[in-house]
């Protein structure tokens, strides 16, 4: 990468915010409202990135058909909600990355998959709302990533060109639809990825394992 770097942008769960121990709280609160055995933190971190379906799954196991595994879903998130930001905080070195990016004048944003009306209220209770450039959310387009499109919004809002843009995340769809529309892409090592991920095999432009190693790639 060379100095033009306009804007860096970060997947929210597992790359921005540890926000795994209030979602693992949520999937154990529901399972014990169905007499159902918790699960360990342990077991559950590496499927925070892919969402409450998959941790429902995870929890719940085979032989639920959708309607049911979409409405634990639903009483998961209500719960999550309600109890977004209990556990929940910023990575050691994000707030200092965050901070140096500002004092540099390089914007930054989130891209993420998750829903608005979860993502919303975390940026509020981790205060960066007002300090984020853009803030892309699983549901503001019709599709999310891998697809190139969210990423592509996050350079329209912040009026960043994607070839001077840095993606950083956590899952091989971060990468994906970083590489789709021109950006660098890092891959987050402090995330929520499982031993039998292979991120090197993800094509990747460099692999970071704490957030202060971004300033290496400005």
């Amino acid at each position: 990468m060379d100095n033009k770097t306009q804007a860096v942008f970060f997947d929210l769960d597992g790359t921005l915010a540890d926000t795994g121990p209030d979602m693992a709280a949520a999937l154990n609160f529901v399972l014990t409202t169905h007499n159902k055995q918790t699960v360990a933190y342990d077991e559950l971190r590496h499927l925070v990135s892919h969402g409450s379906l998959a941790l429902v799954r995870k929890g719940f196991g085979d032989g639920y058909h959708d309607q049911q595994l979409d409405d634990y879903c639903v009483q998961l998130r209500t719960y999550y909600l309600e109890n977004i930001c209990a556990h929940t905080k910023l990575f050691d070195g994000m707030d200092s990355l965050l901070s140096e990016l500002e004092q540099r004048e390089i914007k930054w944003g989130v891209v993420t998959n998750k829903p608005a009306f979860l993502t919303d209220p975390l940026m509020i209770e981790l205060a960066l709302e007002n300090r984020a450039a853009s803030i892309i959310s699983g549901d503001t387009l019709p599709v999310n990533k891998p697809h190139p499109a969210p990423m592509l919004l996050a350079c329209e809002q912040t009026q960043c060109e994607p070839q001077h843009s840095v993606y950083i995340g956590d899952a091989l769809r971060d990468i994906q639809a970083g590489n789709a529309c021109g950006m660098k892409t890092l891959v987050a090592g402090w995330g929520y990825i499982h031993t039998s991920d292979k991120p090197e095999t993800w094509c990747a432009n460099g692999h970071i394992n704490h957030p202060l190693d971004t300033l290496q790639w400005l």
